[in-house]
């Protein structure tokens, strides 16, 4: 009469590739972040410490938050652990609140205008070349 279900079944790895579509918001915001070059968190970096969270994750992370109108950094963590896109744009990590605010705050402060310029130029090329395909 009902399909069987057990909570209890482990399915290991869990593989959230097939359950973001191919042409997803998430998908874009990926691909523009992979597009921006790694010497501009460098200075952020400095070394020595305990290693980080990568900061193309963790500017991923922040973005699509961003176009979800999720701004707190306790409901992107929250998302990062309950929404399977943000569990897919984060690589499965699960940075918490303090470190995605000290990250934007502090780590990035400098340089978010040169990311954001960068993504946003991204997608006006992406948004064209849709535009001509369609």
């Amino acid at each position: 009469m009902y399909i069987q279900y057990t909570m209890d079944q482990l399915y290991l790895p869990m593989d959230l590739e097939d359950d973001i579509p191919p042409h997803h918001l998430v998908r874009v915001v990926n691909d523009a972040v992979n597009r921006l070059d790694d010497k501009i968190f460098a200075a952020a970096y400095p070394g020595g410490g305990r290693d980080s969270y990568h900061p193309k994750m963790l500017t991923k992370v922040i973005i699509y938050a961003y176009t979800q109108r999720i701004y707190s950094s306790r409901q992107i963590a929250k998302a990062v652990r309950e929404n399977v896109m943000f569990m897919w744009i984060a690589g499965r990590q699960r940075p918490d609140f303090r470190t995605l605010n000290r990250f934007r705050s502090e780590r990035i402060k400098d340089v978010l205008e040169t990311i954001f310029t960068g993504v946003l130029q991204f997608l006006a090329k992406a948004r064209a070349l849709l535009r001509r395909w369609h």
